[in-house]
C-alpha cells in the first residue's frame, strides 16, 4: 500500500512538472536554464549559488523553490522582484542579495522564504486576499474563520492553509442560535502555480545527486564514514530494504543519496525517520550528530 502511494505521488509530481516546466524528469541543469529566460542572469546566479550553499541533503528543497520563483515570475512580472511587500517588508530582489530571512519565516531558508511568498502572492491575484487562515492538522469544518462584516449565507470565503494553498468556507445559517457561521469545504483545496511546481519537482527530481552547472568539484563524490555507512546500510536491509535498493557499498556521499532516494524511506514503518537522520548526518558530514542518531537508531 505505501508503494502504492509512493508510485501515485510520483506519478501526479511528475505530470504536474511536465504541465508546468516542460520536463518530466528535471535536472538542476535544465532548470537553471528555464529560470534565467525569466528570472534574469543575476537572479538566477544567486539564487544557484544559495541552492550551492545549502547541505546536500537541502539542495532538492532548495531547487523546487527556485522552480517556484521560475513559475511565479512568470505569472506576476519580474516587476515582483522590485515592489516592497505591504510597505514593512523589503523588495524580494534585496532579500535574495542579502540572503537572510526575516521573522516569521526564520525557520526556512532565503529560498524557501521568497517561494512562499511568491506562492501567496500568484494565490491572492487569482483567488483575492484570504480572510484568514486554518491549520488542516485539525479537519473541523466548522467555523475555523472569523466572518467579515456583511456577509450572508452562501457567501464563499477564500481561506488560506499553507504558501500559496487555498480553500473556501462556505457561510451558513446556525439554525441552533440564530447566526452566521462558516463551514470549510474541503473539496475546494487548490494551490497556485508556483506552490505546484515546487512540491513537484522536489517529488519527481527526488533527493539527488543534483550537480549544479559549472560547480567547482564535486560535493557528491566526498567520501563518508565508512563504518556508519556499513552500518545503516546494514539496518536499511534487515528492515525491509532489498539489496538492488540499498546499492553497493557507500563509497561517498552521492551513494548514501542515492541509496536513500531508491529505498523510500517516507514510505516505511515509523522507525525509518531514526534511519534517515542518522543517513542524513552522514551524508552532511554531521560527525557528532552522526553518532548521536547512530547510538538513537541502534537502542
Amino acid at each position: 500500500m505505501r508503494e502504492a502511494h509512493a508510485e501515485d505521488a510520483r506519478s501526479e509530481a511528475k505530470r504536474l512538472i511536465l504541465d508546468l516546466l516542460g520536463e518530466e524528469r528535471p535536472t538542476a541543469g535544465t532548470l537553471l536554464k528555464e529560470a534565467h529566460s525569466v528570472l534574469g542572469r543575476e537572479r538566477t546566479r544567486r539564487a544557484a549559488e544559495l541552492a550551492r550553499g545549502a547541505p546536500l541533503t537541502r539542495r532538492s528543497a532548495e531547487l523546487a523553490a527556485i522552480a517556484a520563483l521560475f513559475v511565479g515570475t512568470g505569472e506576476l512580472g519580474a516587476g515582483w522582484w522590485t515592489v516592497s511587500r505591504g510597505g514593512t517588508l523589503p523588495p524580494p530582489e534585496e532579500v535574495l542579495v542579502k540572503a537572510a530571512s526575516l521573522d516569521p519565516w526564520t525557520d526556512l531558508t532565503v529560498l524557501e522564504m521568497l517561494a512562499a511568498w511568491i506562492s501567496d502572492d500568484v494565490a491572492d491575484a487569482i483567488w483575492g486576499p484570504p480572510v484568514g487562515s486554518a491549520d488542516l492538522n485539525s479537519w473541523q469544518a466548522e467555523d475555523r474563520v472569523a466572518l467579515p462584516e456583511g456577509v450572508r449565507a452562501g457567501t464563499r470565503l477564500v481561506v488560506a492553509f499553507d504558501a500559496g494553498g487555498r480553500l473556501d468556507a462556505v457561510v451558513v445559517a446556525r439554525k441552533d442560535d440564530d447566526a452566521l457561521g462558516s463551514n470549510l469545504d474541503f473539496s475546494s483545496l487548490r494551490y497556485s502555480r508556483p506552490a505546484e511546481a515546487q512540491w513537484s519537482w522536489g517529488v519527481a527530481a527526488g533527493l539527488g545527486p543534483h550537480p549544479l552547472p559549472d560547480e567547482p568539484g564535486d560535493p557528491y563524490g566526498d567520501p563518508v564514514d565508512p563504518a556508519a555507512a556499513t552500518l545503516l546500510r546494514d539496518w536499511a536491509i534487515r528492515h525491509g530494504a532489498t539489496d538492488t535498493l540499498a546499492g553497493p557499498a557507500w563509497e561517498n556521499r552521492g551513494d548514501v543519496i542515492a541509496a536513500v532516494e531508491r529505498v523510500d524511506w517516507m514510505w516505511r514503518s515509523a522507525e525509518w525517520f531514526a534511519w534517515w537522520r542518522a543517513a542524513s548526518a552522514l551524508i552532511d558530514a554531521e560527525t557528532d550528530q552522526l553518532a548521536r542518531r547512530i547510538a538513537y537508531l541502534m537502542g
